[in-house]
């Protein structure tokens, strides 16, 4: 039997307080993946980290979690991005 593909969620631009798109399109994606064990959140093109983006990046990841019982990994964030989310703890996401 063939591993479960992890879904992929593309987020480009700047990420604002209202992360409620990234949550629908999260759900959406693990509703097309139901049997997926890991999303992937490719964030290359990703313009603006700040706080904002982080407590977006984390509320996502637990959703991941709840919605699907599945990881966010993060591909292709930015230095200053990675730095961020290594100080509040969410280092270990990164892919």
């Amino acid at each position: 039997m063939e591993a479960p593909r992890p879904a992929a969620l593309v987020v480009s631009g700047r990420i604002t307080r209202d992360a409620a798109p990234l949550y629908a399109d999260l759900e959406a994606l693990l509703a097309g993946s139901p049997d997926a064990t890991t999303a992937r959140c490719d964030l290359s093109g990703f313009v603006h980290s700040d706080l904002t983006t982080v407590e977006a990046i984390a509320c996502v990841s637990l959703a991941a979690r709840r919605t699907g019982a599945c990881q966010l990994r993060l591909r292709g964030a930015p230095p200053e991005l990675r730095a961020l989310l290594g100080l509040v703890g969410l280092g270990d996401s990164q892919t």
